[in-house]
Order: structure tokens, then C-alpha cells, then sequence
């Protein structure tokens, strides 16, 4: 398929508020995205039946009432779920940011969709709001998003109030799901310090096929050299973050 033809959902509404950024990323590898509301989505469920690639931009949906993306999760779940589910078992992307990633979490398609959560999100080990760049490392993985950044540290911002993972269990039980994520290359990022108190370090993870991902960092904040804080080594070079998005849409263009 000819990337021009690729179609690239971005989500806006009730509170996201990185819609902007986030099509902008794709748009900068020659796909059109297009920002819909969640409202117009719900409505006409057939925009995702036609489309390859789903994003969930980061921002704070509904206020991040009980919840990062709780709500955000239960007006998909039973507004869309149907349509949903078709769309992940036809094999098609999707990559939550943030609260995005929050959400895909709570909806229960992360990290193995359609199996019983194990997994949230919680508040930071600090007790507050982050909002920095940090480091991060790329292990081997399935995930088709990050396939070009094996084996590299890379830098992208962060800006989370509930960014910890959180695996059920005591501790043996934790230990087990995280060996299980690992064996099966779900693991797409972890920070290479402990920033926020995360299990493991875990900054993203994706679902065991590697086309659903989701992180705390923001690669759409990163798609350009301009944007990194190290004012001396400015330049209009690619950004790292970029790579994440022209990934995804190499994938679309050699399944589909």
C-alpha cells in the first residue's frame, strides 16, 4: 500500500489536548490523518472500520476524573467496542500516548486485549506531576512500532501525574506477569533510570502481536532536533520520536 493511502485516525475530544502534534507527526511521513472527535467517531463507527491506524494522543479526558483514562476507557468500551475489537482482530494499529496509553490500559487492551487486566496505571512514586525528558532504552521486542530502535537510548519528554506501573498481585505474581511480558517481546520501552517508580522500570509496552502500543513518553513532542531542550545541539535533523511514527507506517504499508 502507497502511504499516501494510509488511514490514520487521531482522537480529540472530552480533554485530549495532544491531537495537534500527534497527526502532525504522521503528517510529516506523508499519510493524512484525521483529528476526529470521539463524538463523530461513535456516531459513524465505519471511519475506523476503514482505518489503519488508530491514535490516542495524550491531555487529560474528562479531567482525568476517577481516573487517567478511565472514563475516556468506559465511552469507547461501550460506544465503540464492538468496532473496536473488529479493528484489532483485522490486525490494524493502534498507539496510545500517555493518557492515551491510560486508557488503553483501563480498556483492557493492554497488555494482552481481551484477557482478564492485570495491569494499571497509577500515581507517580513522587506523589506529583513530571514533566521532563528522560532516557530511555529499547529492548528486543515484537512491538512493530519501535523496530528500528532496538539496542538504542533514546531521549523524549515526559509529563505525567499517573505514569506507574502497576502489576496485580504480590510480588511472585508480579514477577510472573513481568517474565511473561518479556518472553513474549512485549516490552517496548523502559526508562534507564527510575523516573516515576514504574515495575521494572517499564516506560511502554505493547500487546503480544506488537501492533498495539502504548508509552508515557511523547514521541510527537520529539519529531524534531529543534525540540530537544539541549539548546547547543539544536538543528533541524529528524527527532528521535519521529522513528516511532515512520515505523507504523512502514508496517501499513508492507500488510496492507
Amino acid at each position: 500500500m502507497n502511504r499516501s493511502n494510509i488511514k490514520v485516525l487521531v482522537l480529540t475530544g472530552d480533554g485530549i489536548n495532544c491531537e495537534e502534534e500527534t497527526a502532525n507527526a504522521f503528517r510529516e511521513h506523508g499519510v493524512q490523518p484525521r483529528i476526529i472527535h470521539i463524538q463523530d467517531l461513535i456516531e459513524k463507527p465505519t471511519l475506523l472500520t476503514e482505518a489503519h491506524i488508530l491514535a490516542l494522543p495524550g491531555g487529560f479526558s474528562f479531567g482525568d476524573e476517577i481516573g487517567s483514562g478511565q472514563i475516556l476507557a468506559l465511552k469507547l468500551k461501550y460506544s465503540l467496542g464492538e468496532a473496536l475489537t473488529t479493528f484489532i482482530k483485522d490486525g490494524k494499529l493502534i498507539i496510545g500516548i500517555c493518557n492515551g496509553f491510560q486508557a488503553l490500559v483501563r480498556l483492557g487492551l493492554l497488555p494482552k486485549p481481551f484477557t482478564q487486566r492485570e495491569m494499571t496505571l497509577t500515581h507517580n512514586r513522587q506523589g506529583h506531576f513530571i514533566n521532563r525528558w528522560v532516557d530511555l532504552t529499547i529492548p528486543q521486542s515484537k512491538c512493530v512500532w519501535t523496530n528500528t530502535l532496538y539496542g538504542l537510548t533514546i531521549n523524549l519528554p515526559i509529563r505525567h501525574g499517573e505514569g506507574k506501573i502497576v502489576f496485580a498481585g504480590d510480588k511472585a505474581s508480579q514477577d510472573k506477569i513481568y517474565e511473561s511480558l518479556l518472553e513474549q517481546g512485549q516490552i517496548a520501552l523502559t526508562y534507564k533510570e527510575d523516573i516515576n517508580g514504574s515495575s521494572f522500570k517499564i516506560a511502554g509496552v505493547s500487546d503480544p502481536s506488537g501492533r498495539i502500543l502504548g508509552l508515557m513518553p511523547h514521541p510527537e513532542a520529539a519529531t524534531s532536533e529543534w525540540l530537544n531542550p539541549s539548546g547547543g545541539e539544536k538543528s533541524g535533523q529528524i527527532g528521535i520520536g519521529s522513528k516511532i511514527f515512520e515505523s507504523g507506517i512502514q508496517f501499513c504499508e508492507t500488510n496492507f
